[in-house]
C-alpha cells in the first residue's frame, strides 16, 4: 500500500494526494469554479473571434457619420446604430446607454469585493447590505439591457429601404424597421444574428448570476453561512461575478467600438 500509494503521488496514511487536498489552497468548490470559468472563457472566446472574423469579411463604411444609412454592402457604425436613450426619442447620444450599463456592471463587481471582504471579517450585516447593493446592480443591468433589445428590434421611425434575400429564396426591396434574424435595418443580417446571440448569451450569464447572488443573500440575511462559520459561498458567486464583469467589457470593446 505504501509503494503503490507514493508511485501516484498519494500520502500512504490518508490515501490522498500528497500536497494536500487543497491545491493552491484553494478549496474544492473554488477549484471547481475555476475550472468551469476557464472553460467559459474558451465559450466567449470562441465567440468573439468568430464575431471579428464576420466583421472583417464586410467594408467598413466611409462615408461620414452624420448620413450613415443602413445598407448589406457595409457594417454599420455601432455608434449610428447605438446612440437611443430612454425618455430621449430621437437625440443622438452614441454609446451613452451602454456606456451606463458598463459603468453600472463594473460598480456591481466593486460592491461584489465588498461583500467578500465582508465575508472575510464575518461581518453579516455587511455582507447582507453589499450582496443587495450588486443584486441590485445585476438586475439594474439587465432591465437596460431588455429596453436596448427591445430598441434594437423596433428600430428607428424611418426604417432603411434595403434589397434582401427573404424567407421564401426571394430579392424583396422594401423598408425596413429594426432587427430579427432575417433582415435588420442596421446592415447585413449577421450583425443583428452576433448582437442577439452575443449579447444574450451574457444575458443568460447574467441572469444566472442574479439568481445566485439572490441565494447568497437570502443566507446571508437568514444566518445560513454565520452558522457555517464562513463565508466561502459569497467568495466562489463573486468569482463568477467578475468574470461575467469581465466578458462584457470584451463584448462592449468587441461590438460597440470596432
Amino acid at each position: 500500500m505504501s509503494t503503490t500509494a507514493t508511485a501516484v503521488g498519494l500520502s500512504p496514511k490518508r490515501g490522498i494526494w500528497g500536497g494536500g487536498n487543497e491545491p493552491l489552497k484553494a478549496s474544492y468548490g473554488k477549484l471547481m469554479m475555476w475550472f468551469f470559468l476557464l472553460s467559459d472563457i474558451f465559450t466567449f472566446a470562441a465567440f468573439l473571434v468568430a464575431y471579428a472574423a464576420i466583421r472583417v469579411s464586410y467594408p467598413g463604411y466611409a462615408g461620414p457619420d452624420d448620413v450613415f444609412v443602413g445598407s448589406n454592402e457595409y457594417w454599420p457604425v455601432p455608434e449610428m446604430v447605438f446612440d437611443a436613450i430612454p425618455f430621449f426619442h430621437g437625440v443622438h447620444i452614441p454609446l451613452a446607454f451602454v456606456g451606463l450599463m458598463t459603468f453600472i456592471l463594473i460598480m456591481s463587481s466593486v460592491t461584489m469585493v465588498l461583500a467578500v471582504e465582508a465575508g472575510h471579517r464575518n461581518d453579516r450585516n455587511d455582507v447582507v447590505k453589499w450582496l443587495l447593493w450588486t443584486l441590485l446592480g445585476g438586475i439594474t443591468f439587465l432591465s437596460c439591457q431588455a429596453w436596448e433589445w427591445s430598441h434594437f428590434i423596433h428600430g428607428t421611425d424611418g426604417g432603411t429601404m434595403l434589397t434582401y434575400v427573404n424567407k421564401m429564396g426571394q430579392f424583396v426591396t422594401e423598408t425596413v424597421y429594426g432587427a430579427n434574424l432575417v433582415v435588420n435595418e442596421y446592415g447585413p443580417a449577421a450583425f443583428a444574428q452576433l448582437f442577439f446571440f452575443i449579447t444574450g448569451f451574457h444575458g443568460f450569464h447574467v441572469t444566472i448570476g442574479v439568481f445566485l447572488l439572490f441565494l447568497a443573500f437570502y443566507q446571508a440575511a437568514v444566518g445560513v453561512y454565520e452558522r457555517r462559520g464562513h463565508y466561502e459561498m459569497v467568495e466562489k458567486i463573486g468569482l463568477y461575478w467578475h468574470f461575467v464583469d469581465l466578458v462584457w467589457v470584451f463584448v462592449f470593446t468587441f461590438f460597440y467600438l470596432i
